[in-house]
């Protein structure tokens, strides 16, 4: 088969490599058919990952067919079609039955990272029973595919983690693919404004589309002058970071009102600098973490009812053979209008 492959920083190909085959009684083999690039990988390519190898095939997201499964998998079959979930979850840990599988003893986010992933025509999943889940009728396969990580991550991570209430002013500082599925999922508990804070004007214009009342474009605007205008000088409920680099988590500092919530989503691969004298006497709660997808069932069902229309943030779609065009495409997402793509088996 073939695949996209990790070669070290700035390196990567799409090569012909080994079928995974399955190494225990849980696992099991899906046929990918549709997986999709994050920012994460991009981070990896960047160096920011080093305890990614040499020869690592990349990717944490897809959907696809059951091709096989061990003896110890009872809740999937050949012939099933299944979301692959970011995160593998053995179900019994410590952390597992703590509600925690991001740190699962034998899983966590492993995937693209520590083990194989889903940026090839077959990936072995682990622990299947617990990080797959069957895609129902009503649900199209691009929605779907969001599901393996973004829509989770923006709504654990930047909504649940913000404590997002009904009547919040809510700022989100990064208006990628992580940062709209925050954006989109915060609706369900109907804050008062939705602000989008970036410095490309065709995402703010997305933004607009998916819900967002005011954005800003720091570039243009004084963020914090307008962010002061927006709330009677009080700044934000909760500030939410979709980037992960300094600039970005700083203006969350700054914009975040007395008793407010920073919810950190962004993935930093550098140090930042932390304004606590400032927040502490703020009553600022700051939150951080990696997506459980435990919400993953939950957020099927608003897709199911068209809750969240998450297929919108799909831009660009490709074929495996163009895997290395689809990168391109969206490591230079600005230029190339890129939200979300996705790269299917033909």
């Amino acid at each position: 088969m073939k695949a996209v492959i990790y070669h070290g920083p700035g390196q990567i190909g799409y090569e012909e490599v080994d079928k995974p085959q399955r190494q225990f009684p849980t696992d099991a083999i899906v046929k990918v058919t549709k997986t999709t690039i994050c920012g994460t990988d991009l981070h990896i390519i960047k160096g920011d990952v080093p305890e990614v190898t040499n020869g690592r095939i990349l990717g944490h997201e897809g959907i696809g067919i059951i091709e096989s499964v061990g003896d110890s998998v009872s809740h999937f079959k050949p012939g099933d079609k299944v979301i692959i979930s970011c995160i593998t979850s053995c179900g019994s840990c410590r952390y597992c039955k703590r509600a925690l599988p991001a740190h699962c003893e034998d899983g966590g986010w492993i995937l693209g990272h520590l083990i194989d992933g889903t940026q090839a025509e077959y990936v072995r999943i682990p622990h299947a029973d617990n990080s797959l889940y069957l895609i129902p009728d009503g649900v199209d396969d691009e929605s779907a595919l969001m599901l393996s990580d973004i829509l989770p991550t923006g709504f654990e991570i930047g909504v649940l983690n913000g404590q997002v209430k009904p009547g919040d002013s809510v700022a989100f500082v990064g208006a990628g693919p992580v940062g709209m599925a925050a954006m989109m999922t915060s609706q369900f508990y109907s804050p008062a404004q939705i602000i989008m804070i970036d410095v490309d004007d065709n995402r703010l214009e997305v933004a607009k589309r998916f819900g967002a009342s005011h954005t800003i474009n720091p570039l243009r605007e004084d963020v914090n002058q307008v962010i002061g205008q927006l709330t009677h000088g009080d700044g934000v409920d909760v500030a939410v970071e979709c980037v992960g680099v300094s600039k970005t988590f700083d203006i969350c500092q700054q914009i975040v009102s007395k008793g407010g919530h920073l919810a950190n989503v962004g993935v930093h691969g550098q140090s930042v600098d932390l304004q606590l004298q400032d927040l502490w006497i703020k009553n600022v709660t700051i939150t951080t973490g990696l997506v459980n997808a435990i919400s993953t069932p939950m957020l099927l069902k608003s897709l199911a009812t068209q809750r969240v229309e998450a297929s919108k943030l799909v831009t660009h779609t490709f074929t495996f053979d163009e895997f290395l065009t689809a990168y391109k495409v969206f490591t230079n997402a600005a230029q190339e209008k890129a939200m979300k793509v996705v790269i299917e088996a033909k």
